[in-house]
């Protein structure tokens, strides 16, 4: 097995010395974008030597206008499939169904090569990866209805060419959120903390042990999640979290506090590490300026010895910011990730639109939308 590289590493040299002499030999005058991007652990630049086992390897999108995918699409997979080289800096171009059927993975070319070089157009992928062609615009809903990872995906990788400028403007599109969707998705962060903050205590109080630490557990990653929207990043799923999490500039003290959180056998030393991690957060958000300052002090949860940040007074400064009138008549659900936990939804682009648009406001009081 070839020295592991990173995946991104990998990908720019598979175009470089393998598929653009190829393009520019059989496919001269068509214009491209090459890319890697979508799905796969590299394209977060979250990949190790461990990912070598599916799914990873020399792989591209190419993506064509719509009419050339037409046109020249299956010629291009087809002229790939038989020319390219059977390896590139020591990785196999070649990919077979794993066993279980579910996942490709890389094995010695006998023949043609079965490559993972997808052939498409930008808006035909934006369709399958967000649900929707977002190269025409994307409304305040449909921010909310992509999943983090998702937007991850599509803005993180790497391109390697772009002859028509089309992906390069879907990526800038998609770089961040508007600010009023910032500002809501960070209210209802700040809401889902503020609902559970108080059970570490009530919990271990009531002699549950274990419901408290879960809730420490839960309430750290809703904190983590919180900071990746500070630092203008997307959450990713779970596997990924953490990593992001810590690769964040400015999150190190906040982890730090979370780790002796969720490893503290104390239930009010839980408490006092989940609550500077709070402040800490609630400092962040005041540099931002995208709401009012509001003070970042624990404080008793009511006449309770539970230590609180009560993350309702910083969602409500910034629901108080926002302008958009279709974000102000929303519940404070938030985006389709913050209250959908489910696999099978968040990685179905259709159902999370679908399910994002059941939980918005009722189109007859907005005729206009």
């Amino acid at each position: 097995m070839a020295t592991f590289v990173p995946g991104l590493q990998l990908c720019s040299a598979f175009y470089s010395e393998a598929v653009q002499p190829l393009l520019a030999k059989e496919f001269a005058g068509v214009r491209y974008a090459a890319a890697r991007v979508g799905q796969g652990s590299e394209v977060l630049g979250f990949d190790t030597p461990r990912s070598v086992d599916h799914g990873w390897g020399p792989r591209l999108e190419l993506f064509l206008s719509t009419e050339d995918v037409r046109r020249h699409g299956a010629r291009i997979s087809q002229v790939l499939a038989q020319q390219l080289p059977k390896s590139v800096r020591g990785w196999s171009t070649h990919f077979e169904s794993h066993e279980d059927g579910r996942v490709a993975v890389l094995a010695p070319a006998q023949g043609p090569v079965s490559h993972r070089v997808l052939v498409t157009d930008v808006a035909s992928w934006s369709e399958q990866q967000l649900g929707f062609d977002a190269t025409g615009g994307v409304g305040t809903l449909d921010w909310l209805a992509m999943p983090g990872q998702r937007l991850a995906e599509v803005t993180g990788g790497a391109v390697y060419h772009d002859g028509t400028g089309e992906l390069t403007r879907l990526r800038e599109r998609l770089a961040w959120y508007p600010d009023d969707v910032w500002r809501y998705l960070l209210a209802c962060q700040w809401v889902r903390i503020g609902e559970e903050e108080p059970f570490v205590g009530r919990t271990a109080e009531a002699g549950d042990e274990l419901g408290s630490r879960v809730v420490t557990a839960r309430l750290a990653r809703e904190v983590m999640r919180l900071c990746l929207l500070l630092s203008r990043r997307y959450p990713p799923y779970t596997k990924w979290l953490g990593t992001a999490f810590t690769a964040a500039p400015g999150t190190r003290p906040i982890a730090a506090a979370l780790g002796e959180a969720v490893a503290a056998a104390d239930p009010g030393r839980r408490q006092a590490a989940l609550c500077a991690a709070y402040e800490a957060a609630g400092e962040w958000q005041n540099s931002l300026r995208l709401a009012d300052p509001v003070e970042p002090t624990r404080r008793p949860f009511f006449d309770r010895p539970y230590p609180v940040i009560d993350g309702a007074r910083f969602a409500a400064a910034l629901m108080r910011r926002i302008e958009d009138p279709e974000l102000a008549s929303l519940p404070p659900a938030g985006g389709v990730d913050q209250y959908a936990d489910s696999t099978a939804v968040l990685t179905a682009p259709r159902l999370s639109r679908s399910l994002m648009m059941a939980v918005g406001p009722d189109p007859g009081a907005h005729p206009a939308a």
